[in-house]
């Protein structure tokens, strides 16, 4: 296994003075499991349940006070009930409302225990069948692994450390350029990732993306509440692919004769299992700039290698020379707005855009970027600045003269005018550094 920056982020909740039971929340096969069991070897004793298993799942149906709960714990898993750093992970909590119920009690009566469960059905679930203990828990996001994750996970570590410094001299854009390409083709699922970094084979990892897929389908059963539902979800999970990073309309989507309010309802089921997202467009340039829920939503899906398996796309991305202009630039944006999230833990993020409030109009910025107290818009785009008719218009609306394109060129900043005479800077970022644009602005003191 290959260093994750979700085990920093572990570290920083366990180092918390008023810690709370951890709930982290993912996609399925993103990993979960696994990093806790990296985590676990930072503590003296780690205690491991699944609940899932019978005999795990009757400890907290048959557990009265906290004190026999733990020691029934101790029991099961064989440990010795000694002093020193604790950790307990309580995996597929979702089987038990009990265990659920019960993280509250660990809060206010264990202290001293770090607890972190999770769950690979939790986030269909979650506010549905169960309810976690309002206040006395704390989420964390685990998500598809980032660009600078997969540099590590293939041993380029110094070139890992170049793109995190935004150091990358222009001698390197090519091979910085041809990796962050590769990394576009096979996406960020740990599992794909670790098979690549060992095997460098592009062929044999379409074997793990039909396992995948193929979970994701088999759980529709236990995500819908009825049988047209179910259908309603295989339906997106079969068609949905081929939307990726487009705006799409709910009502008859993709050719079905499904009603909006149905596929809405599926939609919302799958966006609790963090699988994709729908995301709205907003039509303000300042804050507050609320999402326009009646208008057209954004597909975005988890993880951009599968798509690519899933739409059958991956030799035209083998084979562009620039991500940009592979299947209609919605790789491109696709894995742009993988990368705005990648590293983000907090379940509460969402990706945006935003669409020109005037009728007849088409203006649209790919993706808006909250800075301080500015939106910030970011085009993926090559070309010109001539050709950025849409981030001119945003500007004009705007009080700051800030903007991003990202595109496959070294990094730059111009100094661009728009039609009506505004100054404002452009910065010009290469791919690869979509992780680290916060940093970039902040060092320009937006």
């Amino acid at each position: 296994m290959f260093q994750r920056s979700v085990l920093d982020n572990l570290g920083k909740w366990a180092n918390k003075s008023n810690r709370k039971p951890l709930v982290l929340r993912g996609m399925r096969q993103v990993g979960k499991t696994t990093l806790v069991t990296i985590f676990a070897k930072q503590f003296d004793t780690y205690l491991y349940l699944n609940l899932e298993n019978k005999q795990a799942h009757t400890i907290f149906e048959d557990s009265p006070t906290m004190d026999d709960l733990l020691t029934a714990i101790y029991l099961h898993c064989n440990k010795a009930r000694t002093s020193g750093k604790v950790l307990l992970f309580i995996d597929e909590i979702q089987n038990s409302p009990a265990a659920v119920a019960q993280l509250r009690y660990f809060y206010e009566e264990a202290p001293e225990i770090y607890v972190i469960a999770a769950g690979s059905l939790l986030e269909s679930l979650i506010d549905t069948h169960i309810s976690f203990p309002v206040g006395r828990v704390e989420y964390m996001a685990v998500r598809p692994c980032s660009f600078t994750e997969f540099l590590g996970a293939i041993g380029e570590t110094e070139l890992q450390k170049a793109i995190v410094d935004i150091a990358v001299p222009k001698s390197i854009h090519d091979k910085a350029k041809s990796l962050f390409n590769t990394y576009t083709l096979i996406g960020g699922m740990p599992e794909i990732v670790a098979h690549y970094a060992e095997h460098r084979d592009l062929v044999a990892i379409n074997d793990i993306y039909e396992t995948l897929l193929s979970g994701y389908r088999d759980d529709v059963e236990k995500y819908a509440r009825n049988d047209t539902m179910k259908n309603i979800i295989r339906y997106i999970l079969k068609e949905g692919w081929q939307y990726a990073a487009q705006r799409i309309s709910l009502g008859s989507f993709a050719g079905s004769s499904y009603k909006a309010r149905e596929i809405g309802e599926a939609f919302r089921t799958l966006e609790k299992t963090m699988l994709l997202e729908l995301t709205y467009p907003s039509i303000s340039c300042e804050l507050p700039a609320p999402a326009e829920l009646k208008r057209s939503p954004k597909l975005l899906w988890s993880d951009t290698g599968l798509v690519n398996y899933a739409v059958k796309i991956q030799g035209e991305i083998f084979a562009a020379k620039d991500v940009a202009d592979a299947w209609r630039g919605k790789v491109a944006e696709q894995i742009v707005a993988q990368e705005l999230l990648a590293a983000d833990a907090r379940v509460s993020n969402h990706r945006s855009f935003w669409v020109r409030d005037k009728k007849g109009s088409d203006a649209e910025i790919d993706f808006t970027l909250q800075q301080g107290s500015h939106i910030i818009p970011i085009e993926v785009k090559s070309g010109h600045n001539s050709k950025l008719k849409s981030l001119h218009l945003y500007l004009e609306c705007t009080s700051h003269r800030t903007a991003v394109r990202v595109w496959s060129q070294p990094f730059s900043i111009d100094s661009v005018k728009t039609p009506n005479g505004k100054e404002f800077s452009l910065y010009n970022v290469p791919f690869y550094y979509v992780g680290g644009v916060e940093r970039i602005l902040e060092r320009g003191k937006i």
